[in-house]
């Protein structure tokens, strides 16, 4: 199974809280914690490294807060992960490339193939996407997508 920790679901779920309110220009981390129910804690911790990876600002002082670094059509899903995973893949060989057995792995090109489409897939999934939810025929349509690209077949 492919997982992604609680932290960077919390990521993801902060940084689409943000992106859904851009009348507000600073988001505090007790506001977000507030709004997402997620412990004040674990919201600054995720909010720190969003900002050391480039996809946040921290705004320091007493009416500090964090805005996003870019627009959000900018941010997307995999660029998260990123910041708060490493590199995504399937498999060791399908992220970095760091497999002792590549070389003599009939199965190391076809992970490769996976890996890049599903980085490709979450690098086409932007803040503003994940920010409204999708109604039932947009994620039918978003599945199909998803397996068109795995499969290899374009549209």
């Amino acid at each position: 199974m492919i997982r992604m920790s609680k932290l960077t679901d919390y990521g993801i779920l902060l940084m689409t809280q943000i992106a859904r309110h851009p009348e507000r220009p600073l988001h505090t981390a007790r506001d977000l914690a507030v709004e997402t129910q997620l412990p004040l804690p674990t919201v600054s911790k995720i909010l720190k490294a969003l900002a050391n990876g480039g996809l946040l600002i921290s705004h320091r002082g007493v009416k500090g807060g964090y805005s996003l670094a870019r627009l959000p059509q900018q941010i997307s899903v995999g660029q998260i992960l990123a910041v708060l995973e490493g590199p995504v893949g399937v498999t060791q060989c399908g992220s970095t490339g760091d497999c002792e057995m590549q070389p003599h792995c009939p199965m190391s090109s076809n992970w490769l193939v996976i890996s890049n489409a599903l980085r490709q897939a979450l690098e086409n999934l932007t803040l503003p996407e994940l920010a409204h939810p999708l109604d039932v025929v947009a994620k039918r349509n978003s599945m199909i997508s998803a397996m068109d690209l795995i499969s290899g077949r374009t549209q």
